[in-house]
């Protein structure tokens, strides 16, 4: 059953993250390709900003590039061929090995807000796993299975974290008083006290992003 995904990553190393956080108003997106190549380090990007020369002053600058082509420019939009240094995180060769699709991809909060079309939760757990083995902030915004078509919600959770959040939950843990202690939660299922803190951590504040947030804001920042 395929699914959608929104994710929000972050890393110093991320593409193009040294220009965005040098040039602070910066806006950039990737120009979706029909084809990608699983090893590709060249992508087409369009940048909108209002200085050219120190847009590209930022450019010869940034740790993630290598080279850049400008291929067309049009008032503050230019659109520019990039090849990335090999210290360049990127999540593209992951997403195609797992047949996955790059929808949509755009600078937001000093990383990347991406959409992802996935065949499956295992394709987005391996890209959640290569985010960690990586050292890359990888936040679950929202996720839907593509068949459903009401478009229900996932709420953001992976599966992990929803089993985590519906165990504590069922055991008492956030009642008042506790009924079990995190540690306790932790034992069954076969987790550390650090773990287990960080998955229901991460998971109340993915599903609060799914739910509560303000996604007008989010959308218009």
């Amino acid at each position: 059953m395929s699914i959608t995904a929104k994710l929000h990553i972050e890393h110093e190393h991320l593409a193009l993250v040294p220009t965005l956080q040098r040039l602070g108003d910066v806006d950039i997106r990737v120009i979706t390709q029909g084809t990608t190549d699983p090893g590709s380090t060249y992508f087409p990007f369009l940048i909108e900003y209002d200085d050219p020369d120190e847009l590209e002053a930022a450019l010869e600058d940034d740790v993630t590039v290598e080279a850049f082509e400008l291929i067309d420019r049009t008032g503050d939009t230019a659109i520019y061929y990039i090849e990335h240094t090999p210290q360049t995180r990127l999540i593209s060769g992951i997403v195609t090995d797992e047949n996955g699709f790059l929808v949509h991809t755009e600078t937001k909060d000093g990383g990347w807000l991406v959409h992802l079309l996935l065949p499956d939760r295992s394709a987005l757990n391996s890209i959640w796993e290569y985010a960690i083995a990586n050292d890359i902030a990888l936040d679950i915004i929202e996720i839907y299975s593509n068949e459903d078509a009401s478009g229900q919600s996932s709420y953001g959770l992976t599966d992990e974290q929803r089993d985590a959040l519906q165990l504590a939950f069922s055991e008492g843990y956030f009642s008042e008083p506790r009924d079990i202690s995190l540690s306790e939660v932790a034992d069954r299922m076969d987790l550390s006290s650090t773990a287990m803190s960080g998955r229901l951590r991460r998971g109340m504040r993915n599903l609060i992003a799914a739910t509560i947030a303000d996604r007008d804001h989010e959308q218009t920042d």
